[in-house]
Protein backbone atom coordinates (compact mmCIF):
# COMPACT_ATOMS: atom_id res chain seq x y z
CA UNK A 1 0.00 0.00 0.00
CA UNK A 2 2.84 2.06 0.88
CA UNK A 3 4.24 2.30 -2.59
CA UNK A 4 0.71 2.55 -4.41
CA UNK A 5 0.04 5.30 -2.22
CA UNK A 6 3.74 6.98 -2.73
CA UNK A 7 3.20 6.20 -6.49
CA UNK A 8 -0.09 7.98 -6.45
CA UNK A 9 0.71 10.66 -4.81
CA UNK A 10 3.59 11.94 -6.91
CA UNK A 11 1.13 12.82 -9.40
CA UNK A 12 -2.08 13.96 -7.25
CA UNK A 13 -2.38 17.89 -6.22
CA UNK A 14 -4.69 17.88 -3.73
CA UNK A 15 -5.31 21.49 -4.13
CA UNK A 16 -7.44 20.27 -7.25
CA UNK A 17 -9.70 18.92 -6.01
CA UNK A 18 -10.22 19.61 -1.97
CA UNK A 19 -13.07 17.40 -1.82
CA UNK A 20 -12.49 16.03 1.25
CA UNK A 21 -12.65 19.63 2.95
CA UNK A 22 -15.89 20.20 1.08
CA UNK A 23 -18.02 17.12 1.77
CA UNK A 24 -16.15 15.99 4.87
CA UNK A 25 -14.44 17.07 8.15
CA UNK A 26 -11.80 15.44 10.49
CA UNK A 27 -12.43 14.59 13.89
CA UNK A 28 -10.82 16.63 16.43
CA UNK A 29 -8.68 15.63 19.17
CA UNK A 30 -8.31 17.36 22.31
CA UNK A 31 -4.64 18.67 21.39
CA UNK A 32 -5.68 19.91 17.93
CA UNK A 33 -8.42 22.04 19.67
CA UNK A 34 -6.02 23.02 22.33
CA UNK A 35 -2.89 23.84 19.19
CA UNK A 36 -5.30 25.45 16.97
CA UNK A 37 -7.50 27.78 19.72
CA UNK A 38 -4.16 29.05 20.64
CA UNK A 39 -2.97 29.46 17.38
CA UNK A 40 -6.01 31.65 17.28
CA UNK A 41 -5.73 33.22 20.94
CA UNK A 42 -8.93 31.74 22.15
CA UNK A 43 -10.02 29.63 25.23
CA UNK A 44 -10.29 26.03 23.53
CA UNK A 45 -14.12 26.18 24.57
CA UNK A 46 -14.68 29.51 22.43
CA UNK A 47 -13.16 27.29 19.63
CA UNK A 48 -15.16 24.44 20.30
CA UNK A 49 -18.54 26.62 20.51
CA UNK A 50 -17.48 29.01 17.65
CA UNK A 51 -16.36 25.71 14.92
CA UNK A 52 -17.60 22.10 16.42
CA UNK A 53 -19.88 20.22 17.76
CA UNK A 54 -20.40 16.65 19.19
CA UNK A 55 -21.11 13.51 16.77
CA UNK A 56 -23.42 10.37 17.44
CA UNK A 57 -19.83 9.21 18.23
CA UNK A 58 -19.15 11.35 20.87
CA UNK A 59 -16.59 13.29 18.95
CA UNK A 60 -15.73 16.65 18.20
CA UNK A 61 -16.38 17.57 14.06
CA UNK A 62 -17.06 20.87 12.09
CA UNK A 63 -20.30 22.33 13.03
CA UNK A 64 -20.99 22.75 9.32
CA UNK A 65 -19.09 21.84 5.45
CA UNK A 66 -17.15 22.91 3.69
CA UNK A 67 -14.77 23.01 6.23
CA UNK A 68 -14.58 26.94 7.61
CA UNK A 69 -10.71 27.32 6.91
CA UNK A 70 -10.85 26.22 3.57
CA UNK A 71 -10.09 29.24 1.30
CA UNK A 72 -11.52 29.70 -2.53
CA UNK A 73 -8.02 28.52 -3.55
CA UNK A 74 -8.42 25.21 -2.03
CA UNK A 75 -5.85 26.02 0.44
CA UNK A 76 -6.41 25.66 4.10
CA UNK A 77 -6.16 28.77 6.41
CA UNK A 78 -4.43 26.48 9.19
CA UNK A 79 -2.87 23.77 7.13
CA UNK A 80 0.65 24.20 9.69
CA UNK A 81 -1.80 23.58 12.34
CA UNK A 82 -4.36 21.30 10.87
CA UNK A 83 -6.06 18.70 12.70
CA UNK A 84 -4.24 15.35 12.55
CA UNK A 85 -7.08 13.56 11.08
CA UNK A 86 -6.28 16.17 7.96
CA UNK A 87 -2.36 15.38 8.14
CA UNK A 88 -3.27 11.85 7.61
CA UNK A 89 -6.10 11.95 5.17
CA UNK A 90 -6.72 9.57 2.84
CA UNK A 91 -4.50 7.23 5.52
CA UNK A 92 -3.54 5.10 2.09
CA UNK A 93 -0.09 4.70 3.80
CA UNK A 94 -0.51 3.78 7.39
CA UNK A 95 1.62 0.56 8.20
CA UNK A 96 -1.10 -1.43 9.51
CA UNK A 97 -3.49 -0.48 6.19
CA UNK A 98 -5.85 -3.46 7.13
CA UNK A 99 -6.78 -2.10 10.17
CA UNK A 100 -8.33 0.82 8.87
CA UNK A 101 -9.26 -0.92 5.18
CA UNK A 102 -13.25 0.20 6.30
CA UNK A 103 -12.11 4.42 6.47
CA UNK A 104 -10.41 3.12 3.10
CA UNK A 105 -13.53 2.24 1.17
CA UNK A 106 -15.68 5.39 2.84
CA UNK A 107 -13.13 7.11 1.46
CA UNK A 108 -13.60 5.92 -2.41
CA UNK A 109 -15.96 8.18 -3.52
CA UNK A 110 -14.75 11.40 -1.20
CA UNK A 111 -10.78 11.43 -2.63
CA UNK A 112 -9.83 10.59 -6.52
CA UNK A 113 -6.66 9.33 -5.08
CA UNK A 114 -8.00 6.59 -2.93
CA UNK A 115 -10.55 5.34 -6.24
CA UNK A 116 -6.90 5.27 -7.91
CA UNK A 117 -4.62 3.71 -5.24
CA UNK A 118 -7.45 1.06 -4.65
CA UNK A 119 -8.00 0.69 -8.56
CA UNK A 120 -4.26 -0.34 -8.79
CA UNK A 121 -4.64 -2.73 -5.38
CA UNK A 122 -7.11 -4.60 -7.37
CA UNK A 123 -5.16 -5.66 -10.55
CA UNK A 124 -2.24 -6.47 -8.31
CA UNK A 125 -4.29 -8.76 -6.29
CA UNK A 126 -5.01 -12.56 -7.83
CA UNK A 127 -8.44 -13.74 -9.18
Amino acid sequence: MQDLHDEEFKKTDCLNCANCCKTTGPLFTNADIDRIAKNFRQKPADFVTQYLRIDEDNDYVLQQLPCPFLADDNKCFIYDIRPKACKEFPHTDRKKFQQISDITLKNIPVCPAVFNIIEKLKSKLPL
